[in-house]
């Protein structure tokens, strides 16, 4: 093999991968929303989606992206960017949900993902984690804003896993007490919330083996985060 440096290069470790030390906390799941209206059909989604998860055993956190400044129109010491970046660093899973508007997901749904950094000195933030996605639209079923975000989660290195839900005319779909009508939709919804617990308990405890990389180990930390700092280009 040529150009191979002998000192990263390793042979995949089968115990890494099935025996790692396994974790007894709660997954820590954190979902995002994509809408600041009153009554936000992503809002209440996620709500469900959370009550959902905690029965199967999670521990959720949702933010809230009221007073979230746009990407570059502020520093990343801004108190809500911090509350978002140390909410990605809690979390082992994600869930992210966003209305369709104009056949994409939402510029709020964009600012929170573009706030998370790609690297944090030698540390990338999304990488490994689970992430589960999620849509409501108020016309017909539609599937733009899942395809966006799930390319968004391969690029941000996530485990985004295969199932996803789409809510199509989601103001027919929630009771006045907010809360989600049983229906096909809401069976829909619980599959894809129990499928993200089950990545998610497969793949915490071995998401850094998962995610470690030959061309990476070759590369400082200094090397690392030039490359992928946006500030840099």
């Amino acid at each position: 093999m040529p150009n191979i440096e002998a000192s990263c290069f390793q042979e995949i470790d089968r115990q890494a991968l099935l025996s790692p030390q396994i974790s007894t906390h709660k997954p820590r799941i954190l979902l995002l929303y994509g809408s600041l209206r009153k009554r936000s059909f992503s809002r209440l989604l996620t709500e469900e989606a959370a009550r959902i998860l905690q029965a199967l055993g999670a521990e959720t956190k949702t933010f809230d992206p009221s007073g979230l400044p746009l990407p570059d129109d502020a520093e990343a010491d801004h108190p809500k960017v911090q509350e978002l970046r140390e909410l990605i660093m809690w979390s082992e899973g994600q869930v992210w949900c966003s209305p369709e508007r104009h056949g994409a997901m939402t510029g709020i749904m964009k600012t929170m993902i573009d706030w998370i950094p790609l690297s944090l000195g030698a540390v990338r933030p999304s990488q490994g984690k689970t992430l589960a996605l999620m849509q409501v639209s108020g016309g017909s079923q539609s599937f733009n804003a899942l395809n966006q975000m799930r390319v968004l989660g391969r690029w941000m290195r996530m485990v985004t896993i295969p199932n996803q839900s789409s809510v199509p005319k989601a103001f027919l779909e929630f009771d006045d007490d907010n809360r989600m009508k049983p229906s096909s939709m809401y069976d829909r919804v619980v599959d894809v919330m129990e499928e993200l617990m089950k990545f998610t308990l497969l793949t915490r405890d071995c998401s850094d083996y998962l995610v470690d990389r030959y061309s990476e180990r070759k590369e400082s930390a200094a090397e690392l985060s030039k490359r992928v700092n946006q500030r840099s280009i």
